[in-house]
């Protein structure tokens, strides 16, 4: 057993009778839905999810999981997924996918959120190893550019795979890969994109996670906010 998947068993025990959980996206995110799928068979656990992509929905229909659309609730028990980068404060970089926008509503309505990586995840600031992804409003990306290279923005949209066009997220989003100044305070910068207008959702998630569960080595390192 990997270390991710080893983390991601240690989040689904949090997971309890009659809970609303928000299904992840990505390699560590499936180790869950597939553990979930386990107890649900093995142990009769009764749950209901919702997953913040196409992809995580079929994954976890494919496991005989009960899926429902957000726009069904306000608020969700639990929301379990992965995370690019892991500051000691707990805030998060996430979205170098293209389910940012989903992944930050539940991150939002979750009662608690919770992170499972391993160590190589943890860094001292985000943007230490990924740009942060900024999806924006598609007929104004060039103003918008402009705006986020006032406050420092450098970088340019996410090409595709092939290199021969742009990529575009599942809600039809523009994504723009930005660094910026390591003296920026994350909250400073959260503040910032939040207030420009045409950004739709970016990949910076401050102060939303309750906890982290980090796999190293066959343990769990568990950090609470």
């Amino acid at each position: 057993m990997n270390d991710k998947q080893l983390a991601a068993i240690h989040a689904a025990k949090h997971v309890q009778n009659d809970m609303l959980v928000g299904l992840g996206t990505g390699s560590t995110a499936n180790f869950f839905i597939e553990e979930l799928a386990r107890r649900q068979t093995e142990e009769n656990l009764k749950i209901t999810t919702i997953s913040s992509s196409n992809i995580s929905m079929i994954k976890a229909q494919s496991l005989g999981l009960n899926v429902i659309g957000l726009q069904q609730v306000n608020a969700i028990d639990l929301y379990i997924d992965g995370a690019d980068e892991i500051t000691p404060d707990l805030n998060l970089l996430k979205g170098r996918g293209y389910d940012l926008v989903m992944e930050k509503l539940l991150a939002k309505a979750a009662k608690q959120f919770f992170v499972v990586a391993d160590k190589s995840k943890l860094v001292d600031c985000i943007g230490t190893n990924f740009a942060i992804p900024i999806e924006v409003m598609p007929f104004a990306w060039q103003a918008i550019k402009k705006s986020l290279e006032v406050i420092g923005g450098i970088g340019d949209l996410r090409p595709n795979v092939a290199k021969d066009g742009l990529s575009i997220s599942s809600y039809g989003s523009l994504i723009f890969d930005m660094t910026f100044d390591k003296s920026m305070t994350e909250g400073d910068l959260n503040e910032r994109l939040n207030n420009i207008p045409g950004v739709i959702e970016h990949g910076l998630f401050y102060q939303l996670a309750s906890a982290v569960f980090i796999a190293h080595d066959g343990n769990i390192e568990e950090k609470w906010r």
